[in-house]
């Protein structure tokens, strides 16, 4: 069922094809980039890539950027994230090993292990103070606490963990098959609900709302899922189509289908974006089930994304999304980062219509 449709002429969604106002970051990685994650404090950018390594640039009032740190893993890194008071980088990797690098020594330090790659990272700031979650392929979710070598507590999911977001109390875990695992965090050890995911295909990303009472969900065929936790919410989900593409004006049935690489709340609207193997970047309005702007600024696949803490700027990664596996990787795909300076009427939610 899709909502999101065209938008009509009086309130259309705008669309940029070129972003030349966009600023390229200098100095970017030398291969795929996995996550980005803007710290909570600064405009700080964090970017972690499969050439092993992740980045640190700082980005100034205009946009310029310079790169300020770079620490490595022993294999590509697939997530970053930032502790609460912007102190610390935290990354997982191919390595199987979560790494720890402090903004304030420049020192980097294993403090996670699993037993198969750590798929995702992430921050969870509690009452009882910050611990560091690490969900990984071989089909566990670890919570560490920095001082320890070993894990607080491990928590068995159904498959490999693919997708992990948290908005306090809320964390939604995305596995192969399909499966989704509902936790709330102050029971962090048990599942508080199991539900498969209302999209057919592979989960590709889950995204907490800033609200904490739901999630979007996206898959491998251009398909996006708002779902909410509390059945007497449920006549809000809702699912549509994005990131597809007619073949010819006339073959309106036969559309070509890229992945949903990245889903990005925005911070102060609750409005999000959405990034795909097509290239394009949309931001849509859940409430109003409205898409407010559309830019394609990549011939190549956009694969990840974030907004920074106020939410005025958005970065992009434009990079191979490993959508079509190892022989997708052609030589010459670009690896860019691009800053995109948001406006008002981009990222706003629409007045509810009367």
């Amino acid at each position: 069922m899709s909502f999101f449709g065209a938008a009509s002429s009086s309130g259309a969604a705008s669309t940029t094809a070129a972003t030349d106002k966009d600023i390229e970051v200098g100095n970017p990685p030398g291969d795929s980039i996995s996550s980005l994650a803007f710290s909570p404090q600064a405009d700080y950018l964090s970017v972690g890539s499969w050439d092993n390594n992740v980045y640190i640039y700082e980005v100034g009032a205009n946009g310029q950027t310079q790169p300020k740190a770079m620490y490595s893993h022993q294999g590509p890194v697939l997530s970053v994230a930032w502790n609460k008071d912007g102190t610390k980088i935290l990354s997982g990797g191919a390595d199987n090993a979560g790494r720890m690098y402090d903004v304030t020594t420049g020192q980097a330090q294993q403090v996670a292990q699993h037993d198969a790659p750590i798929k995702v990272v992430k921050w969870l700031e509690t009452p009882q103070g910050g611990i560091l979650a690490t969900g990984s392929w071989d089909k566990t979710i670890k919570y560490w606490d920095l001082r320890s070598s070993t894990p607080v507590s491990t928590v068995q999911l159904p498959e490999r963990c693919y997708t992990m977001d948290v908005t306090y109390p809320l964390m939604v875990v995305g596995t192969a098959e399909r499966h989704i695992q509902i936790f709330n965090l102050t029971n962090p050890t048990q599942v508080f609900k199991s539900i498969t995911s209302p999209l057919k295909w592979q989960t590709r990303v889950v995204s907490c709302f800033p609200s904490a009472n739901g999630f979007a969900v996206g898959s491998v065929e251009g398909r996006v899922a708002i779902q909410y936790v509390e059945e007497k919410d449920s006549s809000s989900n809702f699912s549509f189509k994005c990131h597809r593409r007619d073949q010819s004006p006339t073959s309106k049935d036969q559309s070509l289908v890229y992945a949903v690489n990245d889903i990005t709340f925005h911070p102060v609207h609750g409005t999000f974006s959405t990034c795909g193997s097509d290239g394009t970047v949309n931001f849509w309005d859940k409430d109003a089930r409205t898409r407010l702007k559309t830019f394609d600024p990549s011939p190549g696949p956009v694969s990840a994304t974030c907004f920074n803490r106020t939410g005025t700027i958005f970065a992009y990664a434009v990079s191979y999304d490993w959508s079509k596996g190892h022989s997708g990787m052609t030589p010459g795909h670009p690896n860019k980062i691009m800053l995109h300076a948001c406006k008002d009427d981009e990222v706003k939610r629409k007045p509810p219509k009367r």
